[in-house]
């Protein structure tokens, strides 16, 4: 018998260990290529990251620490740990809970209304009207006026021989003490706001509602839809992602109410607490009283509830993205 013959896989294990070898290499440029990359975008984003970070990321754990003292501004900075003392006092100031209602009725009563106008608005400019781009430059203009400047306009338009009250006198209607009556004052700074913010929200849903296919229109006038029935079960279900967004803005925004009102009332929240909202009552704690600990506590806390509200209105609205 022939004695069998050896066969050599030395060459076989040279190619593999040469595929292995390649392989591992084109690895690590990938793993090179990519930390390149991420290095690249990080150098790049450094700027907004430093910013971010300092005005924005830093102060917020700064207040959240002062939050949890007693702060003594007056003779030397100096802090006192006093743990959940400043947020268990919010329970007993009559003010903050007065404050807290008040933003409380501005919300609920401002984001509604203002999302709804905006969104009819947007609809009304949409359609074949004449002199719609007149419309929506006249609409927009009290969205890039300052709103100190708004504030005092309307202050003069509120006065008891004002321009509101005369108009009012010449159709036969009742007039009102619009700045210093408690029952009217914040409902005369609910009137200005949505008055300005509306044209805002309103450019908003325009731009969404140019987006949506007109055969998605067309479908339903051949089906025998009116103009409402698309508004109702077409306009405003493809438009839900961007309700949610303008509601969440609108949140955010009346949640944060301070300077109509801190021009109202000269900075005390007045007639009688009735515009005293969160923001205000936290500046007059914080640069008045010098009470940083306290102040810095219901910022958290507004921010809290803010973050929470949001939350409920993504769960509310749900998917967020826009549909194809």
């Amino acid at each position: 018998m022939e004695p069998a013959r050896k066969v050599d896989h030395s060459d076989d294990r040279k190619k593999a260990q040469s595929k292995g070898i390649n392989r591992g290499n084109k690895t690590k440029k990938r793993m090179t290529k990519s930390f390149k990359e991420g290095f690249s975008g990080y150098i790049f984003m450094s700027p907004t990251i430093f910013t971010i970070g300092v005005f924005v990321v830093i102060p917020i754990l700064y207040a959240l620490y002062l939050s949890f003292n007693d702060v003594q501004l007056l003779g030397g900075i100096g802090y006192e740990f006093i743990g959940l003392e400043n947020y268990t006092r919010t329970i007993d100031d009559e003010r903050a809970i007065i404050a807290l209602k008040n933003t409380a009725e501005y919300v609920l009563i401002v984001v509604p209304i203002q999302t709804i106008l905006a969104l009819l608005l947007a609809a009304a400019l949409n359609s074949n009207i004449r002199g719609k781009n007149a419309f929506r430059i006249i609409f927009f203009l009290p969205t890039v006026t300052s709103s100190a400047v708004l504030t005092i306009i309307f202050m003069w338009m509120y006065n008891p021989d004002g321009l509101i009250n005369n108009f009012l006198k010449f159709l036969s209607l009742p007039t009102y003490n619009w700045l210093a009556d408690p029952n009217i004052a914040l409902k005369s700074i609910m009137i200005m706001n949505i008055w300005a913010t509306a044209p805002f929200f309103m450019v908003i849903y325009l731009a969404a509602m140019q987006d949506i296919s007109d055969s998605v229109y067309e479908a339903a006038t051949i089906d025998g839809a009116n103009w409402w029935q698309k508004f109702i079960y077409i306009t405003v279900p493809i438009l839900k992602p961007v309700t949610f967004f303008v509601v969440v803005m609108g949140l955010i925004g009346t949640f944060q109410l301070f300077d109509q009102s801190y021009i109202f009332s000269g900075g005390s929240g007045g007639p009688n607490n009735s515009t005293l909202t969160i923001v205000l009552l936290i500046y007059q704690y914080a640069f008045k009283s010098l009470d940083m600990g306290y102040a810095s506590a219901l910022a958290v806390g507004l921010a809290i509830i803010i973050m929470v509200v949001t939350l409920i209105q993504k769960k509310f609205f749900g998917e967020e993205k826009l549909h194809d």
